[in-house]
């Protein structure tokens, strides 16, 4: 588990922790989060609101992943 968690979390080389997509990753988790915490609490979270709105964040942290995969470190050989 540790090692798919940092295949995940790193760039090309799987040694730099890439900050967008542990930023992905912590706003999937809060979305989830939240609708757990809507689910057993019965408190009203609009999570209507709140998918588009993750929607567009996500859309925006896979368009920023893409477009800086040029620049990521590569792996040494």
């Amino acid at each position: 588990m540790r090692e798919f968690l940092k295949q995940l979390l790193t760039g090309k080389d799987n040694q730099t922790i890439d900050i967008g997509r542990v930023s992905w990753m912590l706003f999937s988790i809060s979305l989830i989060a939240l609708a757990a915490f809507q689910l057993f609490q019965s408190v009203t979270v609009s999570l209507r609101e709140f998918a588009e709105s993750a929607g567009i964040i996500a859309g925006a942290h896979g368009a920023s992943v893409m477009l800086k995969k040029d620049t990521e470190p590569t792996e040494e050989k």
